[in-house]
């Protein structure tokens, strides 16, 4: 029998799409063993979204090739598309695998030769499921790919392709498996999760037509299972966030009131360069509705410091409107450039050491703001779904996804425990 390691960098999407893989061939009858340990096939789930992204992907493939020089080591998904003919020419790699051929991974390690396909056409969603996950309690489950927002800074239209949405029926189908296996909560996830469904009929997002029909729709139904007792949100388009569908989600108790809502900057002149299609004002406006419906949500968001052209007033605009937002977290990236991209050509390329700094004044601003979130939560009762319990401590998280720690009492892990924080 052979033995597969596998290790995952990336987002939601790229986790789901390893575990759906690990899957796959475990059915073929290969046994998975961890990625420390010696192999006979490495697989390793690539990412480039930022040039740490691609030397990361790098030296994992070099790591396995260097565990095991007689392994076939394959490179799978973003770095591969982003560049194939660059990751098939590294000594390391032995077979190239593209974002849409992940489902035949098997098929192709087992004929010895690589598949990637140009990403630019209109493409099908590629059929991944899941009938488990290494956690738990929580499964993810992948309902989109692809984006065509075109940010001016950002290559994944380009290594993902445009928005393609998994049918209805068959993301019922695995939310019910995933129940049936013991999950009690699932998190809904896409490249781009508030276009799911706008590919159904060729729509386009309009004042007439908003983001989050398709999206509101699917989370009703699978509301719908006994078993699921959460559902949480992936990443959203902050344009998603309107009165309608805020309703929708405070009338439906199992949604678990945790926005991640990127957000890269706070001062509009960055976002235009960016071409982020919103004002702050407006983020701003789309936190305020959050708050109204759910005063305690948590809210997360992403920033990128040192985009091209970002002068210190504007970087202290977006300190300053990141201060008014009052966040439960903020990630927080350096830009890096991407070959490809507009952002790459821009005049105003920021120093490295200015970046740093910057990311660091911002670090030390959400570290404050997430005390200040937890604390707002002392003396509030609130349900925490249980995880794994090591030395008589159980560890779960609310459904703000803030962490707590609970003495046993005999619990299992999927209870959900009301818990006076």
């Amino acid at each position: 029998m052979k033995t597969v390691a596998f290790h995952n960098l990336g987002c939601k999407v790229n986790a789901y799409e390893t575990e759906a893989m690990i899957q796959q061939l475990e059915s073929r009858g290969y046994r998975i063993v961890p990625f420390e340990e010696k192999a006979d096939v490495y697989v390793i789930n690539t990412c480039t979204v930022t040039n740490m992204a691609d030397r990361k992907s790098r030296q994992m493939l070099h790591r396995a090739r260097k565990r095991n020089p007689e392994a076939l080591v394959v490179a799978v998904g973003c770095y591969v598309q982003a560049d194939p003919e660059a990751a098939a020419a590294d000594a390391a790699v032995d077979l190239v695998v593209g974002n849409d051929q992940k489902g035949r991974l098997a098929e192709l390690i087992e004929a010895g030769h690589g598949a990637v396909e140009d990403m630019k056409a209109p493409r099908p969603y590629e059929s991944l499921s899941l009938s488990g996950s290494r956690e738990h309690t929580r499964a993810i489950l992948k309902i989109q790919d692809g984006c065509n927002q075109f940010c001016s800074y950002c290559l994944i239209p380009y290594v993902r392709g445009r928005v393609r949405s998994r049918r209805p029926e068959e993301v019922l189908l695995e939310a019910r498996v995933l129940a049936a296996a013991g999950f009690r909560e699932v998190v809904l996830t896409g490249i781009h999760l508030s276009s799911y469904g706008l590919d159904f009929a060729g729509q386009e997002v309009t004042a007439e037509q908003p983001y989050g029909t398709a999206l509101q729709n699917i989370i009703e139904q699978i509301a719908a299972i006994p078993q699921i007792a959460r559902i949480r949100l992936g990443s959203l388009e902050p344009r998603i966030i309107t009165p309608e569908f805020v309703r929708f989600l405070a009338s439906c108790d199992k949604f678990c009131p945790h926005f991640h809502l990127s957000l890269q900057s706070g001062c509009n002149d960055t976002l235009a360069r960016m071409n982020r299609r919103y004002t702050a004002e407006e983020y701003l406006e789309k936190c305020r509705l959050i708050r109204q419906a759910f005063p305690l949500a948590a809210i997360t968001t992403d920033v990128i410091v040192g985009f091209p052209g970002e002068t210190e007033e504007e970087f202290q605009q977006t300190k300053a409107f990141l201060e008014e937002c009052q966040l439960y977290e903020i990630h927080i990236f350096k830009y890096s450039r991407r070959k490809g991209t507009r952002a790459d050509r821009m005049s105003g390329q920021v120093p490295e050491t200015v970046k740093t700094e910057r990311s660091q004044v911002l670090q030390e601003l959400t570290a404050a703001q997430s005390e200040s979130f937890r604390q707002a939560w002392k003396g509030h009762t609130a349900d925490v779904l249980l995880e794994e319990c090591t030395d008589g401590v159980w560890t779960g998280h609310t459904r703000e996804y803030i962490e707590v720690q609970i003495p046993d009492a005999g619990y299992a892990a999927g209870d959900i425990v009301a818990v006076e924080l």
